[in-house]
C-alpha cells in the first residue's frame, strides 16, 4: 500500500494498484480497505480454483480429446480420473512435480496395472493443461511404468479342448453362460464387445462387430455352436413379455448384461467345470489357436478376430511351437 492521505491498494504483490478514495485514519478508509482486500482474496480464490486438478479434469472431459475416446476407454479413464479427483482435486496443478506422479503410482503399487494407468492418464491430463496454457511442461512425461512382479504375471493360455468340451456338456444352449461362451469363442472377440452385441448386428449367417478398442469393423461368420446358441436365445427373446435389443441381456431384460455380472457368472461356471486357470479373455486366445490348428494362416485369423499380426503371432505361439516340434520329431524318426 502506497503512502499519503490517499494511498494505493496493491494485493497480491505485482497486481495493478487501486487508489483508495478515503483518507487514511478514517472509518471510511478502513471499510474501503477491508472491502478491497476481501474482493482481492475472492478473486484469487476463483482464479486458483480454475487451476486445480478438479478444474483440469472438468476441462478435459469437455474437450475433443475426451470426446474422441471410445465408450470403453472413457469408462477405463473415469476410474483413474476419480482417483486423481478424490486424492488431489483441490491441489494446484501448476505445482505438480514428477515426484507427485511417482508417489501416486507407489501408493497403488500392489495393483500394478492401475498404478501404471494412474501415470498414463496423468500424462494425458497434463498434456491438456499445456494446451490450455496452464503449464509449460508435463510432469508425467518420462515417468517409467512399474513392472509386474514375476509371481503375479499372468501367462494366459488358451482354453484346452477338454475344458471347452466340459463347459459345453454342463451348460445348455439356453443358458446365458453358454451364449456368452460361444460368442466369445465363436467370434473371437473381447467380452466388452460381445456384451454390446445387438440382435440387429446379426446379418444372415454372420454377426457385425465394431471393436471398441481398435475401432475395426468386422463381419464374422457364425460357427455351428454359436448359431445354435443364438437360435435358442432368439426364441427365448421372442417369447418374452419384455424383448431386449441386446443379445446378452440382464435378468430384467431392460439392458445389456453388465460386465461385472457376466464375469462373475463365467467365473462360477469355470469353477464348476474345473477351469479357473482359464479366464474369459482366454477364449479369444482359444479362438485364435483353434483357427491356427485347423490350418488357417495369419490373415485368416486376423479377419475373424480383428487382431493385429503381432497379436496373432503372440496368441498362436504355443500352438506353433508344438506344430513345429512335432514336424521336427517326425523327421527325426525317419
Amino acid at each position: 500500500m502506497g503512502r499519503g492521505n490517499h494511498p494505493h491498494f496493491r494485493w497480491p504483490r505485482g497486481s495493478k494498484p487501486i487508489r483508495i478514495k478515503s483518507e487514511t485514519g478514517t472509518v471510511e478508509f478502513q471499510k474501503e480497505y477491508t472491502l478491497l482486500l476481501s474482493e482481492a482474496k475472492r478473486g484469487i480464490a476463483q482464479v486458483s480454483a480454475k487451476y486445480t486438478m478438479s478444474g483440469l479434469i472438468e476441462s478435459y472431459q469437455q474437450s475433443e480429446r475426451w470426446n474422441a475416446l471410445s465408450d470403453r476407454t472413457q469408462k477405463d479413464y473415469q476410474k483413474v480420473l476419480d482417483f486423481w479427483s478424490e486424492k488431489t482435486g483441490a491441489r494446484d496443478i501448476r505445482r505438480f512435480e514428477r515426484k507427485h506422479i511417482i508417489a501416486a503410482m507407489d501408493a497403488n503399487k500392489d495393483a500394478v496395472r492401475f498404478a501404471n494407468y494412474v501415470m498414463q492418464v496423468a500424462r494425458v491430463l497434463f498434456e491438456h493443461s499445456i494446451d490450455l496454457g496452464w503449464r509449460k511442461d508435463n510432469p508425467a512425461q518420462g515417468v517409467k511404468s512399474l513392472k509386474m512382479p514375476k509371481a503375479k504375471r499372468l501367462d494366459r493360455e488358451p482354453w484346452p479342448a477338454e475344458k471347452i468340451k466340459a463347459f459345453r456338456a454342463r451348460y445348455a444352449f439356453e443358458t446365458r453362460e453358454r451364449l456368452l461362451f460361444e460368442l466369445c469363442l465363436g467370434s473371437g472377440q473381447r467380452i466388452g464387445d460381445v456384451l454390446e452385441m445387438r440382435w440387429s448386428d446379426i446379418e444372415g449367417d454372420a454377426i457385425r462387430v465394431v471393436q471398441n478398442k481398435t475401432g475395426k469393423g468386422l463381419l464374422v461368420p457364425l460357427t455351428s455352436d454359436l448359431r445354435s446358441a443364438l437360435v435358442s436365445h432368439r426364441s427365448i427373446n421372442a417369447a418374452s413379455r419384455r424383448q431386449s435389443v441386446f443379445v446378452l441381456t440382464n435378468a430384467r431384460r431392460s439392458g445389456p448384461w453388465s460386465y461385472r455380472g457376466a464375469s462373475q457368472a463365467i467365473r462360477n461356471a469355470r469353477e464348476a467345470v474345473g477351469a479357473l486357470k482359464w479366464d474369459i479373455h482366454s477364449l479369444r486366445h482359444a479362438a485364435a489357436t483353434e483357427l491356427y490348428e485347423v490350418g488357417c494362416d495369419i490373415p485368416m485369423i486376423m479377419a475373424v478376430t480383428g487382431m493385429s499380426e503381432k497379436m496373432v503371432r503372440h496368441y498362436t505361439a504355443r500352438a506353433n511351437q508344438f506344430t513345429l516340434a512335432s514336424k521336427a520329431q517326425l523327421k527325426r524318426e525317419k
